[in-house]
């Protein structure tokens, strides 16, 4: 049952730890490829500055668009072309 702040104020359903070891273990990521996750995710479970820390350690760039966060898990050059 929901307190009455609603989802916010629910315990996380996993730990900032392994949520973020699922993200970056994933086929996507593990072979260089992208994956996306909704920026309100990454808020709730891990918190944004932790999460860009991870990103930096990894070498990895990300972009932000439309309440997503779409991660280029290789260190190539980003480039927005329109």
């Amino acid at each position: 049952m929901c307190k009455a702040g609603g989802m916010k104020d629910m315990p996380l359903p996993i730990s900032p730890d392994r949520w973020l070891g699922h993200l970056f273990a994933s086929r996507a990521a593990a072979s260089g490829g992208v994956v996306r996750r909704s920026t309100r995710d990454i808020e709730r479970i891990v918190g944004r500055e932790r999460f860009l820390a991870e990103l930096d350690r990894r070498g990895f760039r990300a972009v932000e668009n439309a309440g997503q966060i779409i991660v280029f898990c290789n260190r190539d050059a980003v480039r927005i072309l329109r």
